[in-house]
Formats: structure tokens, sequence, C-alpha cells
């Protein structure tokens, strides 16, 4: 297992499917081992608002918060959504953005 802790943000709007999606993400984790932090805001999913999900994985995770620029990955089910989280990725980081 490695040292350093994965930090993936899934965002979306309500409907989506994001806390799904990050709740399946959580459990492969944790199925392989790794200690699992989830955070999620599903308030405005009723809605159809914003609804980010903060995953993060690793040897042992003490927060559940992905800071700004920490971001491994950004996961955006909706684009304008994607461009609302973007300041949330590593430089080197990577984003995977739905554009339907």
């Amino acid at each position: 297992m490695e040292n350093e802790t994965r930090n993936i943000l899934i965002v979306g709007v309500g409907g989506q499917g994001v806390i799904l999606a990050s709740t399946a993400l959580s459990e492969v984790a944790m199925a392989s081992g790794y200690d699992v932090k989830k955070n999620e805001a599903h308030g405005q999913s009723q809605r159809g608002g914003t609804v980010p999900s903060h995953v993060r994985y690793g040897e042992k995770v003490y927060s559940p918060i992905i800071a700004r620029g920490e971001a491994d990955m950004v996961l955006a089910f909706e684009e304008l959504e994607g461009l609302r989280f973007a300041h949330f990725l590593k430089r080197e980081g990577k984003m995977i953005l739905n554009k339907q």
C-alpha cells in the first residue's frame, strides 16, 4: 500500500448520481485495504443544485475534506460544475468532464 493519500472530488447536480458514485468509489477503496474518508453535501440535491462529494483514501486518512489545489482528480458529471470546482485540482491533476 502507498503512503500517499489520494484525493478525488466528484461534482454534479442533484439527480446525477454523485453520491452513489462516491459511495461506490469508497467501497472499492475500502475493499482494497485503504482507509477512506468521504464528505458530501446533498442538501441542494433535491432541488437540482450543486452536489460535491470529497473522497480521500490512503494508508491513513485523517480528514474527509480536500483542500483547494489538492485534488488528484475531479470527476464532473456536468460542465458548469467542473468549471466551478476546477480550482480544487493539483497542478498535475486530471479532470474527467461529461460534456453532454
